[in-house]
């Protein structure tokens, strides 16, 4: 019996794929196989116990013992191994030895050595693990409801601590089979892939869609194809330059009309600081304060950015407080030599033991000093929506955040919003949202092969910004503005809000002449069709398709609608001063279509002399100053997944434990991921941009008190 016991092959062995089902008693195992079975139209394996014990029930008034362990395997065994060679494609096993080994351990506090060994060692391509969420039902066999907890975490533990693929089935009979068919048809697909079970698991835990991972290894293995430049949007070619007394025309025109509005601020705040400090964290790691002055470093690594970090030091708005905090741990400070004091200043500042900032938010550092305390960007942004996004006494302010970090801004917000609120006498409403897990993205290495940990498991990187138009997607507003936590300004509130309420009133002016032409176009209103057309080509800078003139009437309404019926966005673009980053274009996408749109550097084919010389004719930057229309002429609010430009992601290689990598961006928030919005561009001006991207440019000017 013993030997008999080791013939259960290994899946290895077999094309078939196996999924075992486990867990207590009268937990909807045997439904499951049945109903799994019928609907791949293969064979399942019963529990051989049922059978043996209500026999030996039948003899002689026994139930279970410790004696009917090794038979029991026995016979599960024999049977598992007669079922596989008539199951077609998928084989799906009632129960197996592990649940034999567990019963065991969990009723007599004993399992047969070669039981233990043997159960352990059989593979199974994927675990059931069948939750207690079902009703208890009674017969001869089974011992008792109690204790159903207990024994499910047993159950659990075991498939966790032998590191075994499972996945938790939960809910009714009918839902239970619904989600294991959708997993069963995603394990087949995952291992068509080359994925092992556990690498499906993972994938499934991460809630990422196996065709979205398919699609990035794509990616790495055939790359991206470079967006193809037109010639730079300009004023009057794609920028609207407006007077100073248009922009206050605009600016009533929303004031006018936002109180039928739900009106939202949008800002991405997940991002850590490391970036402001990188130069500073590169000086402590690289400089020797017992054999080199600060001095001699700077002219050594040519570090203009240190100099200027010294230089403007008493300015920064969080001096005195560090100052402070070095007082307290070196009671001799003032005596100490200049470049002790500014190294310590500068440890201090980064050190995990005091004050963290290259790991904390940006969202959350003081930026700015005033007369009676020091403000955060968090402040700033509370102040600028009850200026510009408010309307009947309300403001809506979103942060996409980190989980980690959300009481930190929590603790920031409740100290200031009753100031931020009683003086603007608007009520503000606060929510946050994260970066959904399923937008992580797989990485690879330079072969192209997925990457694995040290523990051996997949590595998956978030997608970036353009991941966040899944937050962008769950608001429920009418008109979104969104803006950087970092750009932000120090006063001069007055100013921002004429431009950010201008922007917002150009939006409200077009989304209410498309709405009325798509109302024309359903009503196929022939007269109106040269001015739809009209306004299609001159106020929204659509291009329409070439033989648009073959079309009957019918058809051009048709696309004329399609056009149209899209979310709007406008978008503030400041005159370019050499600031990194994206900007207006006219492009050709994949299919011979010109629009308008935000384009990276890194888009671009910077070894094609033409592309780069459109490169840099651009006139105009863009800083991330956008109103947005979400919802449709019938007020039912976009889908922005279907307006998703899928081909304008970033490979990006980075650097894991000193191995290089790839990664993949997604399409960016601004870029590719609102490719098919419709596009208005407005110059505004220069005070309306002011990123915080090195701890730097709180020096300058708009950062500073007036």
């Amino acid at each position: 019996m013993e030997e008999n016991l080791k013939q259960l092959p290994n899946t290895g062995s077999s094309e078939v794929i196996k999924i075992a089902l486990f867990g207590p008693e009268s937990t909807g195992k045997t439904t499951l196989a049945i109903q799994l079975a019928e609907h791949f139209k293969t064979a399942w394996v019963p529990e051989f116990a049922r059978d043996y014990l209500q026999e030996k029930w039948d003899k002689t008034g026994q139930i279970c013992d410790v004696d009917d362990m090794l038979p029991i395997a026995y016979g599960q065994t024999k049977l598992e191994n007669d079922v596989l060679s008539s199951a077609n494609k998928f084989l799906f096993c009632d129960t197996n030895l592990l649940v034999t080994k567990v019963f065991s351990e969990v009723y007599y506090n004993f399992c047969n050595p070669l039981l233990d060994i043997v159960a352990l060692e059989h593979e199974y391509d994927l675990f059931f693990l069948t939750d207690i969420d079902v009703l208890w039902e009674k017969d001869d066999l089974r011992d008792k409801a109690e204790d159903r907890e207990s024994v499910f975490a047993v159950f659990k533990q075991t498939l966790v601590n032998n590191n075994k693929p499972f996945i938790t089935l939960s809910g009714d009979k009918n839902f239970r089979l619904k989600k294991a068919v959708a997993i069963v048809n995603d394990l087949a697909k995952a291992k068509k892939m080359g994925f092992s079970s556990l690498d499906f698991v993972q994938i499934y835990e991460h809630k990422i869609p196996l065709e979205n991972i398919q699609n990035q290894l794509n990616i790495f293995k055939n790359g991206i194809s470079k967006t193809v430049l037109v010639e730079p949007a300009t004023v009057s070619k794609g920028i609207l330059k407006l007077s100073e007394n248009d922009f206050h025309q605009k600016a009533s025109f929303f004031d006018a009309n936002k109180s039928n509005l739900k009106i939202e601020k949008f800002v991405p705040a997940s991002g850590a600081a490391s970036r402001m400090f990188k130069f500073l964290s590169r000086f402590l790691n690289e400089f020797d304060l017992e054999n080199e002055s600060i001095n001699a470093y700077i002219n050594r690594k040519k570090d203009s950015e240190l100099s200027i970090f010294i230089v403007g030091m008493e300015k920064f708005s969080f001096f005195e407080a560090t100052i402070k905090k070095l007082k307290q741990f070196f009671p001799d400070f003032n005596s100490l030599e200049r470049d002790y004091k500014n190294y310590y200043f500068i440890k201090f500042l980064l050190s995990s033991d005091y004050f963290d900032f290259a790991n904390k938010p940006k969202a959350i550092l003081p930026f700015h000093k005033y007369k009676t305390h020091i403000a955060t960007a968090i402040e700033e942004h509370l102040y600028e929506c009850v200026y510009y996004s408010s309307s009947n006494g309300n403001s809506h302010l979103h942060f996409t955040i980190s989980e980690a970090h959300q009481n930190q801004f929590e603790s920031i917000i409740n100290t200031v919003i009753n100031t931020v609120e009683n003086k603007s006498g608007t009520a503000i409403n606060i929510s946050y949202s994260y970066q959904n897990k399923s937008t992580d993205t797989i990485a690879v290495d330079l072969e192209d092969n997925p990457l694995k940990d040290e523990n051996n498991r997949l590595v998956f990187r978030p997608g970036g910004h353009g991941a966040l138009i899944e937050n962008l997607n769950g608001l429920e507003a009418d008109i979104v503005f969104i803006k950087n936590i970092d750009n932000v300004i120090q006063e001069h509130l007055e100013i921002i809000t004429l431009y950010k309420k201008a922007l917002a009133g150009i939006l409200v002016e077009i989304q209410q002449k498309t709405f009325k032409y798509l109302n024309e176009i359903e009503n196929l209103k022939d007269d109106k069709f040269e001015e739809i057309l009209d306004f299609a080509k001159n106020n929204l800078n659509l291009e329409i398709i070439g033989n648009f003139s073959k079309f009957t009437l019918e058809n051009k309404f048709t696309h004329l609608k399609n056009l149209l019926n899209r979310p709007i966005r406008v978008c503030g673009m400041v005159k370019n001063e050499g600031e990194p980053g994206g900007g207006p274009f006219w492009v050709w996408d994949s299919k011979g279509n010109l629009s308008l749109q935000i384009v990276e550097s890194s888009q671009v084919d910077l070894k094609n002399p033409n592309q780069v010389k459109i490169l840099n004719q651009a006139t105009h930057f863009n800083p991330v100053d956008l109103v947005c229309g979400i919802r449709n002429y019938k007020n039912e609010k976009f889908d922005f997944n279907f307006f998703i430009d899928h081909t304008r992601g970033f490979i990006v290689e980075k650097n894991k434990n000193g191995q290089p990598i790839k990664g993949y961006e997604l399409p960016g928030l601004w870029n590719g991921a609102m490719a098919k919005w419709i596009t208005i561009f407005v110059e505004v001006p220069l005070i309306t941009f002011n990123p915080v991207k090195t701890v730097n440019d709180l020096l300058k000017p708009a950062h500073q008190p007036q």
